[in-house]
């Protein structure tokens, strides 16, 4: 596919992994290709293997810094007390996690889970590096069948990591079955960006500028490649709280950020 790809490519596109019907399909896309189903989670594992030691790095660079102030906004507005239990799902190198357990405090529990276990240990290692061990765990996990039971968690969130999800309707319904009744999910995620103007300049820093930073400070343009298609084929925000809505939660709603760059999503389990 063209480098430069209209954003309004995921409005055409069918959503990941199931037909309009609710069917599964034989085949889910990683960035712009069709890949089978199978092949989604081994492919991804490889990309963020990859990446793991340089992604703050990168993160930094694709975002100019902005997606620190973007994380604290996230964290700051979860509504996470004291003492509450809080599950972190694609937690990567562990900035929401420690976000979170300044927020939870010595009564409180932050898990960190990530499906790729190198992810997992740049997280933890910088965890503990910064001293914060009590209240903190580490679960290697698919956020599509959590291994925890239902109503355990008094907040759930995901920071960039449900585009990556193969089936993300079926993560949704988990995120819902180990929340408490009142419980909070916050998805924060890369959107659509909503000012016509600046979707030309977007797409030019996502297809042309990223993979080149990607490839000289990270020694691999491919994968950053990847991260920019990710972006334009997760749903949009309407289409993602609809799945939010059909997973079960309620009172949905989201607040775009930097002209809908990412946007909050949020819902409660009544």
């Amino acid at each position: 596919m063209n480098a430069n790809a209209p954003h309004t490519d995921r409005h055409t596109d069918r959503r990941a992994d199931r037909h309009a019907d609710g069917h599964a399909t034989d085949t889910t896309h990683f960035g712009f290709r069709e890949v089978p189903v199978a092949e989604k989670q081994r492919l991804v594992g490889q990309v963020f293997s990859s990446v793991a030691r340089s992604y703050d790095l990168m993160n930094d660079l694709m975002s100019f810094g902005i997606h620190r102030l973007w994380k604290r906004y996230f964290v700051a507005t979860a509504g996470v007390r004291r003492g509450d239990r809080v599950l972190d799902l694609a937690g990567g190198t562990g900035d929401i996690a420690a976000l979170l357990h300044e927020r939870v405090g010595d009564t409180g529990e932050v898990v960190l889970g990530d499906i790729n276990g190198d992810m997992l240990r740049v997280g933890r290692d910088r965890l503990t590096d910064r001293g914060l061990v009590r209240g903190l765990h580490y679960v290697q996990l698919n956020a599509e069948a959590l291994p925890f039971p239902d109503g355990h968690f008094d907040t759930v969130t995901i920071a960039f990591g449900l585009r990556n999800v193969t089936d993300k309707q079926a993560a949704l319904g988990e995120m819902q079955r180990v929340l408490k009744v009142g419980g909070r999910a916050l998805v924060l995620e890369f959107s659509e960006v909503r000012p016509a103007w600046f979707r030309p300049i977007y797409d030019f820093h996502s297809f042309q500028v990223l993979p080149r930073l990607g490839r000289l400070f990270a020694g691999d343009a491919d994968s950053y490649r990847y991260l920019a298609e990710s972006i334009r084929r997760h749903p949009p925000q309407d289409a993602l709280k609809a799945m939010m809505e059909r997973a079960g939660f309620s009172r949905c709603g989201y607040r775009n950020l930097s002209g809908g760059i990412v946007a909050i999503h949020s819902g409660c389990k009544a």
